[in-house]
């Protein structure tokens, strides 16, 4: 089965649609027109286009593109602010707020028109937020699933808590976990294809593979390509191995 997977997109809609390209130059080589993309979650924040990127997903999901888009932390914050000024995820640490500049919500709510959100008052920011942030992009983002499973391969934004079996994840675990899951190497039955920790390019763990390669921190964006259990990285001369 083949099966495309791009990590971490972060508001780059331009490395967003790049990436597509790329994908679709495999396609036509390789002769899979239908096969899925996954996308792994945090499509928003850090980046400047956080906007464009969510109308691009749905944009491309209304077209009957083969798309599936995943919940990553950063888009469970964007949703959980929108809802509540005051919500604070529980996968984040006390006293770190989403508007934090480690984290990026105000780039988000600036690609929607909303400036200087972590410089004014929390009630003018979110009355603003809330009539400039669609409804549709909202709806969207409440409906992202946390998981897609094939036969061989388990997508999820940050990972699986080991001996869990994957109808019993949290939903939390699904969107924050590192400790518990980054360290572990025993085979969870089937590939485990991840972002949410961000690394210097896209490895091969043995029982997982990380995809996020740091697009949030201006680094390229990756897409990926699996033949079963086999991970190929698109670049723009075509498939490179990632091997364990």
């Amino acid at each position: 089965m083949t099966i495309y997977a791009i990590g971490d997109i972060h508001g780059q809609r331009g490395m967003l649609e790049a990436a597509h390209a790329r994908i679709a130059a495999d396609r036509a080589e390789h002769g899979a027109p239908d096969a899925p993309v996954v996308h792994l979650g945090d499509l928003t924040d850090r980046g400047p286009d956080s906007r464009g990127v969510l109308d691009f997903l749905i944009g491309g999901i209304a077209a009957g593109r083969p798309w599936i888009v995943l919940k990553g932390n950063h888009d469970r914050m964007f949703a959980g602010y929108l809802d509540d000024p005051l919500y604070h995820d529980p996968g984040l640490r006390a006293g770190l707020p989403w508007f934090d500049p480690r984290l990026g919500g105000a780039q988000t709510l600036a690609s929607y028109g909303v400036a200087d959100a972590a410089a004014r008052p929390v009630p003018e920011v979110h009355a603003e937020a809330l009539a400039k942030v669609p409804a549709a992009h909202r709806r969207f983002l409440a409906g992202l699933d946390t998981m897609h499973v094939t036969p061989e391969l388990v997508f999820v934004h940050a990972g699986i808590r080991p001996g869990v079996p994957l109808e019993s994840q949290a939903e939390t675990d699904l969107v924050w976990i590192r400790t518990g899951f980054l360290d572990d190497t025993t085979d969870h039955g089937r590939l485990v294809v991840h972002g949410h920790t961000a690394l210097e390019a896209p490895q091969h763990f043995g029982n997982r593979v990380d995809l996020d390669s740091g697009a949030g921190f201006d680094r390229p964006l990756t897409a990926a390509v699996f033949e079963g259990r086999d991970c190929f990285v698109l670049e723009a001369e075509g498939r490179r191995p990632l091997l364990p």
